[in-house]
């Protein structure tokens, strides 16, 4: 079932929760099931004084101490500087039958470089980037490390801490010209059936987790996991999964 971005805000605001706040969060690209658990969990979560999020019109804010940042009609660099101290960047394309869904700004791929140095600038030190891959199509060297000279340079910014989270996906559903296209997309799916199970993917909810213990207990530096670790963490001990992926004893 869809969530809507105003009742994950609302649902969050619970009083009586008594938490050590970690300063502000600004996420960009609150959409699909992703970006709405990533909303719900980490703004829910009561562990950040303020939450924002980025938006292409003004939306009502649902909770308190969650507030929409405009993103105006230019480029990523021209935008006027907010504060934050964590930012999340997830790429899942909004459900557009989710009217909610259409006022959030979502980020391309392409925008990963521009995007981090705008966030560096308004003070962040803490970036989380969830993206997804089509499974079993991500290439084993690049699994575990830096995959392409956008990402290099989302690190060369100098961030305390870079998560990224590298999640399988189901292949995006394709238009086809003719059956001749249609058949041949058939016979390729095939090939889905030898993908390790390891490599399938992740229920939104559980990839949210992950994120959201990695921001809790990642030590400085550059951590990445990979799509099998991803699918590891959602079988059973996220915290254990988690902790032996970033190098912590216990």
């Amino acid at each position: 079932m869809a969530i809507d971005p105003l009742q994950a805000l609302q649902a969050a605001n619970r009083p009586g929760v008594s938490v050590t706040t970690a300063g502000t969060l600004l996420i960009a690209g609150a959409t699909g099931a992703l970006g709405q658990e990533l909303l719900r969990r980490l703004a829910g979560s009561h562990r950040y004084a303020h939450a924002r999020v980025l938006s292409r019109e003004p939306i009502r804010d649902g909770m308190r101490g969650v507030e929409s940042c405009l993103s105006p009609g230019l480029p990523i660099a021209q935008w006027p500087l907010t504060s934050a101290d964590t930012a999340v960047i997830a790429f899942d394309p909004p459900r557009l039958y989710h009217d909610r869904e259409r006022a959030l700004w979502v980020p391309q791929p392409s925008d990963l470089p521009e995007l981090s140095r705008w966030l560096r600038a308004c003070g962040v030190r803490t970036l989380a980037i969830v993206q997804p891959h089509d499974q079993g199509k991500l290439p084993e060297a690049l699994k575990r490390g830096i995959a392409s000279l956008d990402e290099q340079a989302v690190v060369a910014n100098g961030f305390d801490r870079v998560i990224l989270v590298r999640s399988a996906r189901k292949p995006l559903n394709a238009k086809f010209a003719n059956p001749a296209e249609r058949l041949a997309a058939w016979m390729l799916s095939v090939v889905r059936f030898m993908v390790p199970s390891s490599e399938q993917p992740v229920r939104a909810s559980k990839v949210a987790e992950l994120v959201d213990v990695a921001l809790r207990i990642a030590p400085p530096g550059v951590h990445v996991a990979a799509p099998e670790l991803v699918w590891e963490s959602a079988q059973g001990d996220v915290h254990a999964v988690a902790r032996r992926w970033l190098g912590l004893a216990g």
